[in-house]
């Protein structure tokens, strides 16, 4: 068998959480790869209204197996309380989600760290979500981090050391902080922690295929914060595009298969960085409102703006993507005319390819399609979309070069439409 891949194909908050949840009765096991606690995966149904972090999104559907990978890093105190959450409503995950032994541990110094960087760049910080991410990946991939297998073993004298690490960091940025509530908590959190199963995921994945089983590999964030080929430096920490599978879970390029690539109608940016088709008129407040545009992690209001095709067919090349899935549709609903975004004019010339950088004059090049101007959200087949709609998923698909195979059209895991459905 081979692992299935869904991922952002935008600056993140595409809706993934929603896509997972419905595509994971097809499943076995839901794997999630990389990122951490900023990542929020919204999820909605039967009334209720579910945020996950660091949890898998397939959690919901009862029996299948939710792995948190190697790649991912983990906040105890974080984690804690999403599970507590979950018990809260009457989802018990203790026997349904394993933890990978090589997943990075996010410690309070971390997260002190992180403050302590931002308040050092002022006017040019990159956005952070302040969880710790970045310091963390800095001591991974610097050969300096504490592991979830780490609890296994002399794990005081290992956190010490690092501990004793940050700390002269600190003092060096000359950072005033009290990490006496946070290391409590997280000492606490540990404990908690330590019920769940640890695993070597890479051998429990690779076994899972061999079986014969399904695997649904979720991604966090989009592939414009990658931080290898999003819009640097203002990115994530990790490889949040397809190839962050194969390091994320310990899977053989091989042993790829559907790669399904999550976008929105329209587009979004959280924080900081250069956002080409980015409204600041009474347009982009009107998306905003309609599409409830706020991080379901830190709150923050989600910058928006027109698709924007250029970094979206960019995303699709670097991700092999088999299949388009399009969120978020029916927020276009009331307007009259669509834009996208087909190139950019950058110093007077013409540019279809994504380009080294997006900073500085980018001037958008747009297309108009006409609006549906209907009330898509309680539609159940894709015989009741409009002409105008259809005439917009295939002018996408025509400049994507891959077919949209479901679309959204609400929040509810039940305002999902799966198109080219064979009898």
């Amino acid at each position: 068998m081979k692992v299935d891949v869904l991922l952002g194909l935008q600056w993140g908050d595409e809706g993934k959480g929603k896509v997972v949840d419905v595509l994971t009765p097809q499943y076995d096991a839901v794997a999630r790869f990389q990122g951490g606690p900023n990542a929020g995966h919204t999820l909605e149904f039967k009334g209720e209204k579910y945020v996950l972090r660091s949890i898998p999104s397939g959690i919901f559907q009862g029996g299948k197996v939710n792995i948190i990978g190697n790649g991912v890093v983990l906040d105890p105190v974080l984690f804690k309380e999403e599970a507590e959450a979950l018990a809260a409503s009457g989802h018990d995950i203790t026997k349904q989600l394993y933890i990978s032994k090589k997943a990075h541990l996010i410690l309070p110094t971390h997260r002190i760290l992180d403050a302590a960087y931002e308040a050092a760049k002022g006017a040019g910080k990159i956005g952070t979500t302040g969880k710790g991410i970045g310091p963390t990946y800095t001591d991974k991939v610097s050969r300096n981090g504490v592991r979830v297998g780490d609890l296994l073993r002399d794990f005081d004298s290992i956190y010490k050391a690092a501990k004793q690490r940050h700390e002269s960091i600190l003092k060096s940025l000359n950072y005033t902080y009290d990490i006496t509530e946070l290391e409590s908590k997280w000492f606490e959190a540990l404990e908690y922690l330590k019920q769940f199963k640890l695993i070597d995921s890479e051998h429990v994945i690779n076994h899972l295929l061999k079986e014969g089983k399904n695997v649904l590999a979720e991604g966090a964030q989009g592939t414009m914060l990658d931080v290898d080929f999003g819009s640097y430096p203002f990115v994530t920490s990790s490889n949040t595009i397809c190839a962050g599978c194969c390091t994320g879970l310990g899977v053989a390029p091989r042993n790829i298969g559907e790669v399904y690539g999550i976008f929105k109608a329209y587009c979004t940016r959280v924080g900081s960085g250069p956002f080409p088709t980015e409204l600041f008129d009474e347009t982009g407040d009107k998306i905003g409102q309609l599409g409830h545009e706020f991080g379901a992690v830190t709150g923050r209001k989600r910058r928006c703006g027109w698709i924007d095709l250029v970094a979206l067919r960019y995303a699709v090349m670097l991700n092999g993507v088999t299949q388009l899935i399009m969120m978020k549709s029916d927020v276009l609903d009331s307007f009259e005319t669509i834009k996208a975004c087909v190139a950019y004019k950058i110093n007077g010339e013409e540019v279809t390819d994504f380009p080294y950088s997006i900073e500085g004059e980018v001037e958008p090049i747009y297309v108009e399609l006409p609006g549906w101007q209907t009330d898509m959200t309680k539609m159940k087949s894709e015989d009741e979309f409009p002409e105008e709609f259809n005439a917009y998923l295939s002018f996408l698909e025509e400049e994507l070069g891959v077919p949209i195979k479901i679309v959204s059209v609400g929040p509810d895991r039940e305002q999902t439409i799966v198109r080219y459905t064979e009898e």
